[in-house]
């Protein structure tokens, strides 16, 4: 028996509850080979949705969520993983359609995980989680583009968020001047703390806006889309790029082709949740130089399993800056 959050929704309607789980209703070693113990989860905003059911993102009933975990392989049959090493997970429909790691027993593919870099601990690991990963991602498609330190600001919106928080950390260490987006302006110490620049409140980008406006971004972020993502486009300088990975805002793109074709602007789409596992590898071990561990302690809280029901509904409510580890071994 294992202690596991499960979601379930029947005639009396949905439920979450901390409960022990039988080992044996585990997914079967036919659809998954490789046995973990998640010593931390997260609760990214998928898991959010999944735990208050805002949002129809479980597909399977009943079901664990926690698309993150990182901890102990316990059994394998797949080649790549013995007893004893150390993963991390990210994705792949897990907390979806396939039982999660919020709970302290998993059974995952081996072709999900990542070897967790001897840098990180399953919690500082999970202090990053998806969100991080993103953000790792995003950084790793501005400079894929071209874009260097001393080019010009970049700008970051979301920026109390997981993605947005990291990747300010993550930007300022490599030496980029960042100006986070924010609507939360009591926050401003802590996004200056992570290495912002400057703060400009989001208001600015919250509504629809002129197809071309001034040029201020040689890059940019983006967790949001809708009307911030087109006037983040609508202000890129000639040859920017615009890495997108999110949807709070809105999944509508409300924007003009004209920074595309009249200053050359990239719209590079970051997908972490089916992304090859060489550059998960990348993104991770890339995290373990670039990340700065302080930065990463500053904007993270550590939950207990019980407590992860009441944070997904702050984080919905909007009440949540940075990363929420939660302790599950």
């Amino acid at each position: 028996m294992f202690q596991a959050l499960l979601l379930e929704k029947g005639d009396a309607g949905f439920a979450c509850t901390l409960t022990d789980v039988d080992e044996s209703r585990l997914p079967g070693p036919d659809r998954a080979d490789v046995l973990v113990q998640p010593a931390y989860s997260t609760i990214n905003f998928k898991d959010a949705l999944a735990l208050t059911n805002k949002s129809p993102v479980v597909r399977a009933w009943p079901m664990v969520p926690g698309i993150d975990g990182a901890g102990t392989v316990l059994e394998s049959t797949h080649p790549d993983w013995q007893p004893g090493d150390r993963f991390v997970h990210n994705g792949w429909g897990v907390g979806e359609t396939h039982w999660g790691c919020l709970a302290q027993r998993a059974r995952l593919k081996g072709d999900w995980l990542v070897k967790l870099p001897s840098a990180f601990s399953p919690r500082q690991a999970m202090a990053i989680g998806t969100a991080g990963y993103t953000a790792m991602l995003c950084v790793m498609a501005l400079e894929r583009h071209g874009l260097q330190p001393g080019d010009g600001e970049v700008l970051v919106t979301g920026a109390t968020g997981g993605v947005g928080s990291v990747a300010i950390a993550l930007l300022a260490k490599l030496g980029f001047r960042v100006v986070a987006a924010s609507g939360k302006p009591q926050e401003a110490d802590y996004l200056i703390g992570l290495g912002a620049a400057t703060v400009v409140d989001r208001a600015e980008f919250a509504a629809a806006g002129k197809p071309l406006q001034k040029e201020r971004w040689a890059g940019v972020v983006d967790a949001l889309g809708s009307h911030t993502l087109a006037n983040a486009l609508a202000q890129t300088r000639y040859g920017g790029v615009v890495a997108a990975c999110g949807l709070a805002q809105g999944m509508d793109l409300p924007a003009s082709v004209a920074s595309f074709i009249l200053r050359g602007v990239t719209l590079a789409g970051i997908d972490s949740v089916m992304a090859p596992r060489a550059l998960r590898q990348q993104a991770w071990d890339r995290l373990a130089q670039d990340l700065d561990p302080a930065r990463l302690e500053a904007m993270t809280t550590e939950i207990g399993l019980a407590d992860a029901p009441a944070w997904a509904e702050r984080l919905m409510a909007g009440q949540v800056r940075g990363r929420c580890v939660v302790r599950v071994g």
